[in-house]
């Protein structure tokens, strides 16, 4: 008597808990399609436009965080070094090179979440391009590490894994004819721990 009515509710709740596991799974896993990768970066271009797909416009309206229109600005992230190893806290990096051509451009360490890493107030917790020590060429070199560096020096909390946030600007990179020939900074690691 009651078992074919028991049979129906164990065959919904399994068809709306699958259902939504696998689209918290398929949102958490993507944040959308149509990115760009130069070296270890990765960019959306189109996260903000009205061409967005369902997925970059879920992750928008999941974190509640505004992103910058198509002519204001594009950010890159990377969560990885050159050599393809995930970024960690308890490692020093050296990101140096050129970044596009910008108006202005800022650099932080982040959380998986995206959040910007705590450090203490006194600490350099991020750099942009009108504070940052260059090279004659125009090139610079930032060293990420929790312990202090000279010159440019982007403090890092003890924590685990972390990615870089580097935005762009009132960048021409932003248009779809601005991604040809871009250069990027390299982000190498230097060692870890006591190395």
């Amino acid at each position: 008597m009651f078992r074919v009515p028991l049979l129906i509710a164990l065959t919904l709740a399994i068809a709306f808990g699958g259902g939504i596991l696998t689209t918290l799974s398929a949102l958490n896993a993507s944040a959308g399609f149509g990115a760009i990768r130069i070296g270890v970066w990765s960019a959306f271009p189109d996260v903000q436009t009205a061409n967005a797909d369902p997925y970059a416009k879920s992750h928008r309206a999941k974190a509640g965080r505004l992103l910058y229109g198509s002519a204001e600005g594009l950010t890159f992230t990377a969560a990885s070094d050159e050599a393809g190893e995930q970024l960690n806290g308890t490692c020093t990096y050296k990101i140096s090179g050129k970044t596009p051509t910008a108006r202005l451009w800022t650099l932080y360490a982040a959380d998986p979440d995206g959040r910007p890493l705590a450090t203490r107030a006194e600490l350099p917790a991020a750099h942009n391009s009108q504070g940052i020590l260059r090279n004659r060429d125009g090139s610079f070199a930032i060293t990420v590490s929790p312990t202090a560096k000279p010159m440019n020096w982007l403090a890092l909390p003890d924590t685990g894994a972390f990615s870089l946030v580097l935005t762009l600007l009132d960048t021409p990179a932003a248009g779809s004819s601005g991604l040809i020939g871009l250069e990027m900074p390299k982000v190498e690691r230097l060692g870890c721990g006591n190395e």
